[in-house]
């Protein structure tokens, strides 16, 4: 309800009120579900990110850092082709609309955080060294490259795009 909600009104001006209507639900019990209309957006995002980790400890060993990271990542993206519809609106809303790319910041920075211990760990480095934080970057900003560019051609696919961005990432533009 709450997409239909901002796709009509747009989020800034949907209410709350105007979403637990819609869902003939009372404002209390939104409240029971999310904390805000930033979290309607983004879901369980703490689940998601254990999903994340769990994905990058199951990696294997001999696999190279770059390697785990761009499966566990391409892993962590993909959605029953039945989801891909809703899950685009809900890119479209986190990365154009001005108020959520402020909440965003924080929930990036989690989601960096995941990707920085995995590289500490693979590169037997602190979390707070260059290269984990260089990694753990680099990556967030590749995979919002991809969710970008994923918006603005519609007949992509997120999986072969997040898997491009991390081999070239990978790679180091050395070819350039």
């Amino acid at each position: 309800m709450g997409f239909e909600l901002f796709a009509r009104k747009g989020f800034d001006r949907t209410t709350i009120d105007d979403i637990a209507t819609a869902a003939g639900i009372g404002r209390r019990t939104f409240f029971r579900y999310f904390a805000s209309k930033n979290d309607l957006v983004w879901g369980d995002f703490e689940a998601q990110l254990v999903r994340l980790e769990v994905l990058l400890a199951s990696a294997d060993p001999a696999t190279s850092m770059m390697d785990a990271l761009r499966y566990a990542v391409v892993e962590f993206n993909r959605f029953d082709p039945a989801e891909v519809s809703w899950h685009r609106q809900r890119m479209e809303l986190i990365l154009r609309v001005p108020t959520l790319q402020a909440d965003s910041t924080l929930r990036y920075a989690s989601w960096r955080e995941v990707v920085t211990r995995f590289a500490a760990t693979r590169t037997c480095l602190a979390p707070s060294a260059m290269l984990p934080r260089l990694v753990g970057h680099s990556v967030l900003a590749s995979c919002i490259a991809a969710y970008e560019h994923w918006l603005t051609e519609v007949d992509s696919e997120l999986d072969r795009l997040l898997d491009e961005v991390l081999r070239e990432l990978t790679a180091g533009f050395g070819r350039y």
